[in-house]
């Protein structure tokens, strides 16, 4: 065959792709597989206690037995499509989880929802939280992931925000023989510029070496809640310098709705998860941190579900007024948690326990209705990248078949489908649980 190119001029081009294609690689290594949670309950450190995760379930337990004590009942409520059946077996799966992990993720908040308090207050406050956490770590009452929010690392807030963090980590780890919760992290609010998140990193290393743990065990994630952590000064994406200056710690974006929205002058009446300004940001989460591995999370819906009357005893109207005002704050949660499922935000924040029944009825509703669909596809696709490398051909999608298979490590991570379930794609529960599409294929291959 004529060819006019010589392997020896070609090698530089071939070299260059090599290390460009690395470097690319290294960036953009695609989804996680590790799990992630569908949800971070934000509370008060001032309220914080080892039990609280326990707590929380309890009461959004007692108020889907007060407001929609059956599957009909919710189902009414949500307005949702399907047969009984189906609402059945949404509203028990919501009850095991609400018995078994009603909280995925919970922040220890020294921000928003904690306020500015004397230093005296918040001292003490970061030093009782971390002997609950240590407390919770020895009972297993914690969440499976769990963290502490800080103050932003503004002028005027960023001496108060170390401190706090000094104090909890530094308490935190005497009280638990130097170890740290599984999946802790630390939330830094309002970020703006690239040196906050440096300065967190620098920190993180100091109390690291102070404390003897092994250097990159406290990780971090950033809150999205000013347009300068969208677009910087330059007119550029800020979110991929933000994470670059996490220097491999940072491992999740949260959007802020409410400050975001207000930092963009739209007044209260206006601020909404589904308002056009936050559409735009996180469109450009999307994009900007697509491939990277960060989890994003979506924010929360701030009606919550509280009926207006609190008396032990309640008329008929009055507790008529109570269903009908949780019952659209319930419709509107479903409404904003599905639309961020659709828009691929599989985490969002939850304010009060009885969001919590309605935070598993979508995530439950979107895997469950998507599971036949999914099911086929995985299947197909396993089997049609299986035959191409047996027989040689090169098969290079292995992003979407992760993908594939993150739905539904997804769906069972949080309880909505079981591992039973997942096998109509042809994979054996080994398979699922080796949590990689590449080494499902390298096994079907026989490589090991």
């Amino acid at each position: 065959m004529k060819t006019s190119l010589t392997q020896e001029s070609i090698t530089p081009i071939l070299q260059n792709l090599h290390h460009s294609n690395t470097e690319f690689s290294r960036i953009y290594p695609g989804d996680s597989p590790a799990r992630q949670p569908v949800h971070t309950v934000y509370g008060g450190a001032q309220i914080f206690k080892a039990d609280t995760a326990k707590k929380l379930g309890a009461t959004a337990l007692q108020s889907l037995k007060e407001y929609a004590p059956s599957a009909a009942a919710l189902a009414k409520a949500l307005g949702l499509s399907g047969n009984a059946s189906d609402h059945k077996l949404l509203y028990k799966r919501i009850l095991e989880k609400l018995n078994s992990e009603p909280v995925e993720d919970f922040r220890i908040d020294f921000e928003d929802g904690y306020g500015n308090r004397s230093d005296i207050e918040e001292d003490s406050h970061a030093a009782f939280t971390a002997e609950e956490v240590a407390r919770g770590m020895r009972e297993g009452s914690l969440p499976p992931f769990i963290g502490i929010r800080l103050k932003p690392f503004t002028e005027e807030l960023k001496t108060r925000s170390i401190r706090t963090l000094d104090i909890f980590v530094s308490i935190l780890l005497e009280k638990n023989n130097g170890k740290l919760p599984d999946n802790f992290v630390v939330t830094l609010p309002k970020v703006t510029i690239p040196e906050q998140v440096t300065a967190l990193v620098d920190l993180f290393e100091l109390l690291e070496s102070k404390n003897n743990l092994s250097s990159g065990s406290l990780k971090l994630e950033i809150m999205v809640e000013t347009p300068q952590s969208i677009i910087n000064s330059r007119g550029e994406s800020a979110l991929p310098s933000l994470v670059v200056a996490g220097k491999e710690r940072c491992i999740a974006a949260h959007f802020g709705v409410y400050d975001y929205t207000a930092s963009m002058n739209i007044t209260a009446a206006y601020q909404s998860m589904d308002h056009p300004a936050c559409d735009f940001a996180r469109h450009m989460m999307k994009v900007s941190l697509a491939g990277t591995g960060m989890w994003l999370s979506d924010g929360a819906t701030n009606v919550l579900p509280v009926g207006p009357h609190r008396s032990k005893q309640l008329t008929a109207k009055q507790k008529k007024e109570n269903k009908e005002v949780v019952h659209r704050a319930w419709s509107l949660c479903f409404e904003h948690s599905t639309f961020s499922l659709k828009n691929g935000y599989y985490q969002g924040w939850d304010l009060h326990p009885a969001q919590l029944p309605i935070r598993y009825a979508a995530v439950y509703s979107f895997f469950l209705q998507g599971l036949s669909a999914a099911s086929t596809r995985l299947k197909t696709f396993v089997e049609k990248a299986a035959q191409a490398t047996l027989i040689g051909d090169v098969f290079d999608d292995a992003a979407t078949g992760q993908g594939l298979l993150n739905f539904f490590l997804r769906g069972i991570s949080c309880g909505a489908i079981t591992e039973q379930e997942v096998q109509a794609t042809g994979l054996t529960l080994e398979e699922i649980r080796s949590r990689s599409f590449l080494k499902i294929l390298n096994v079907r291959r026989g490589i090991t």
